[in-house]
């Protein structure tokens, strides 16, 4: 007797039933097992509070603003409180609507995935928030076979437990400061200044839609890698939103409809790389690894944040312009590569404005060229490649050539670039800005780019000072009572040592003016009398002023150290010039105010540091000899072309080495003093005639155009009084400095090498 097609239905039902049943009762009898397995043994959790996460330490300048990080993961730590509605509203939308409603498991919601999961072989979550923070705190990520069940198991017993021990806005506050957040940012507050430089209560609707979508897949709803996908993401929160109730159709309209804007100032985009470094090397003295990395210090500095955003413009910008007029354009750096398949390592950090990258040549014409960097592209014209002095695009570079782009702006979601030509120039320069007063270094550049090269070239770098070195011998010789007014014979000298050596220095222009002023032969920077100086005064003296002008390095004690044959540092060399202005007193340099614990603690202060170096008498005579280098010296032409914002008082030198290898200006105002560096690392010559005025004192007017733009015209402190009608004018005075034309023999005297 053949079966009904009902009563067939009635038993496909009833054994489907009785299936499930038995299902339902082995996964019960598991659960039981091995709750009371895991049960006996689970952890305690009422320690969650009191085990920290590690968090971000903090380097701030002087304004409060962020210069750098110190951190394994990238943290900032909030409470509920601190959570704004419209954020923990997306999140729950997100990750867990029922949050505030369930006890730590949601298990309609578990059965429902099972079921699915079963019948429907999708592999779809139901970990709740407390799940998820068990997760992360407790157990681990495995979600495949045995142990991902067995994992499953224990999250939802800490869950319980997690539950029993805090409240719910603790639990929520905990898991919004641990969760990754993709590009090594942890927590919400981090990825808000991350990808959108904003705290959280500066975040809009679809912002926040954007930071809770992250949650779920990090790199794949990254809107700086993915932003197509991380627009699709927020939207499906929005919409979630909408559904529960949290927003109405007009805000859900409005956040959908608006643009993705990644604008964040990442991690990596210091505008004091260097600076920030040389921190880290001292707090490695005084701190442990784990106190500097994981325990959110906060360490104030002393940087001014415009200036140095100001000094790394001069010095790029600077090198740039040197290197293209000194070096004609040798084409690019390779050819004949494939545009579709070619791809370089470089691309596989975050991509920044400001950076210089090698792009590839997809296709070029004699009006465009079309190039790529890893997912972007960009149109170049004529323009962009103007300064190679090639007219034509294709003339600059054809299909398959890869050269060096400067990324002047990137749009995330179209995928394009702005880009203009760019290489990497062969000079370094560094530059480092003291406060007169106090010491206080206001800003520090150590080089063209600190990802190509981390050697601080203004701490680290000794160098050769040229005539930098000059003002250390006339200090000596106003200590030992003469005037500025007084004069010394600037005509052809000779020097024997002991082993028959001759050595005739000369004056850079090749010619001798016979017997001149003083103020003439430091602001003219002359050689010949110079030497003549330090021969009469002892070049022991000489070395004697500028170690107590905080040069730390030991000197020969020959007469060519007068020249600047020795080697020091620009950090020296622009500290001992902040002397002058700061009348005869020196500040010690310091760069860090103090630094507290994550609880606000002092752990550390600054106390100033200072000392009378000269006397107030020699410093106004130095101020004076020093401002004739502005006014009519070697630096007179560049800060005349610079205009009206340098009409104040300042004074500075220049200082050139031989064969050109280094270039060097320092100048002072009444508040600040600034030196600027510049030569190739190797040593090399820079080029022909390449003097201190050719290349550092540019950098050093660029940047100090920024830097006092805003300041009020103030005069020098100075008890020195002029004389009336000084200046080349002047009367001559009768020779105070022997002028024998006759070699001299002196024992001591070692010839340059």
């Amino acid at each position: 007797m053949k079966k009904s097609p009902a009563r067939k239905k009635r038993h496909s039902i009833f054994w489907v039933t009785y299936a499930l049943a038995v299902l339902a009762v082995a996964v019960l009898g598991a659960l039981v097992g091995l709750v009371f397995g895991y049960a006996i043994d689970l952890p305690r959790v009422d320690q969650l509070p009191k085990t920290r996460p590690n968090i971000v330490s903090y380097v701030y300048a002087d304004d409060g603003r962020i210069l750098g990080q110190f951190a394994m993961e990238k943290r900032i730590l909030v409470s509920y409180d601190q959570i704004p509605k419209v954020v923990k509203e997306a999140v729950l939308a997100a990750e867990d609507a029922k949050f505030f409603r369930h006890a730590g498991i949601d298990f309609r919601r578990a059965v429902i995935t099972v079921i699915r999961d079963i019948f429907l072989g999708e592999r779809k979550g139901f970990s709740t928030l407390t799940m998820q923070l068990s997760k992360m705190q407790f157990t681990s990520p495995v979600r495949s076979g045995f142990q991902g069940f067995k994992r499953k198991v224990t999250d939802m017993l800490y869950a319980i437990e997690i539950e029993k021990n805090y409240s719910k806005e603790q639990i929520f506050a905990f898991y919004c400061n641990q969760i990754t957040m993709g590009h090594g940012t942890y927590g919400l507050a981090a990825a808000s200044d991350f990808y959108f430089r904003k705290t959280l209560n500066q975040l809009t609707l679809a912002e926040a839609a954007t930071l809770a979508g992250l949650i779920q897949r990090p790199e794949g709803y990254s809107p700086i890698n993915r932003p197509e996908q991380a627009v699709n993401r927020r939207n499906f929160i929005l919409r979630r939103m909408y559904l529960e109730g949290f927003i109405d159709q007009a805000a859900l309209d409005k956040a959908t409809k608006e643009p993705l804007v990644v604008q964040g100032s990442f991690f990596d985009q210091s505008p004091a790389p260097y600076f920030v470094e040389w921190v880290r090397q001292y707090l490695e003295q005084k701190h442990t690894t784990d106190e500097i990395w994981k325990s959110g210090l906060k360490i104030y500095t002393t940087v001014d944040y415009e200036m140095q955003v100001a000094a790394n413009k001069a010095i790029r910008e600077g090198l740039r312009k040197f290197d293209r007029q000194r070096r004609r354009w040798s084409g690019p750096v390779e050819r004949g590569l494939s545009p579709q398949t070619y791809a370089h390592p470089a691309w596989n950090q975050v991509l920044l404005e400001g950076q210089t990258l090698p792009g590839i040549v997809e296709n070029s014409t004699a009006q465009q060229a079309r190039v790529r960097i890893g997912r972007y592209t960009a149109l170049l014209g004529p323009e962009s490649v103007s300064w190679t002095g090639i007219k034509k695009v294709n003339q600059v570079f054809k299909p398959g050539d890869v050269a060096m782009f400067l990324v002047e702006k990137i749009n995330r979601n179209e995928r394009t670039m702005q880009l203009s030509l760019d290489r990497i120039p062969e000079a370094q320069a560094s530059l480092i800005a003291i406060e007169n007063r106090t010491g206080a270094i206001k800003a520090m550049v150590g080089g063209f780019d600190f990802q190509l090269s981390e050697f601080n070239r203004a701490t680290q770098a000794l160098r050769q000072p040229g005539s930098i070195f000059k003002p250390f011998t006339y200090v000596a010789a106003m200590e030992s009572g003469y005037s500025p007014y007084d004069t010394v014979l600037d005509a052809p000298v000779s020097f024997t040592d002991g082993l028959g050596r001759i050595w005739a220095p000369t004056n850079e222009d090749e010619e001798y003016k016979g017997l001149i002023m003083i103020q003439q032969a430091l602001y003219q920077s002359r050689n010949v009398p110079t030497v003549r100086l330090a021969n009469a005064l002892g070049i022991q003296r000489i070395i004697e002023v500028a170690h107590r002008f905080g040069i730390k390095r030991k000197l020969p004690p020959y007469l060519p150290v007068c020249l600047g044959a020795g080697e020091v540092t620009l950090l020296e060399v622009t500290s001992a010039f902040s002397t002058f202005p700061n009348n005869g007193v020196r500040a010690e340099p310091y760069f860090i105010k103090r630094v507290e614990d994550y609880n606000g603690v002092t752990l550390e202060e600054h106390r100033h540091r200072i000392e009378e170096v000269i006397s107030p008498e020699t410093a106004g005579k130095m101020v004076f000899m020093l401002q004739g280098v502005m006014q009519r010296g070697t630096a007179a032409t560049a800060i005349h072309l610079a205009g009206d914002r340098f009409k104040r008082p300042m004074g500075g030198k220049t200082g050139t080495t031989n064969d050109f290898t280094d270039s060097w200006f320092v100048g002072f105002t009444p508040e600040m003093t600034a030196g600027v560096w510049a030569g190739r690392d190797e040593k090399k010559p820079l080029g022909n005639r390449v003097f201190g005025a050719t290349l550092a004192l540019p950098m050093w007017i660029d940047f100090m155009g920024e830097a006092i733009k805003d300041l009020p015209v103030s005069e020098f402190e100075t008890n020195y009084q002029p004389s009336p009608g000084t200046g080349p004018t002047e009367p001559e005075a009768k020779p105070s400095i022997p002028v024998s034309t006759d070699p001299i023999v002196v024992e001591d005297i070692k010839p340059p090498t």
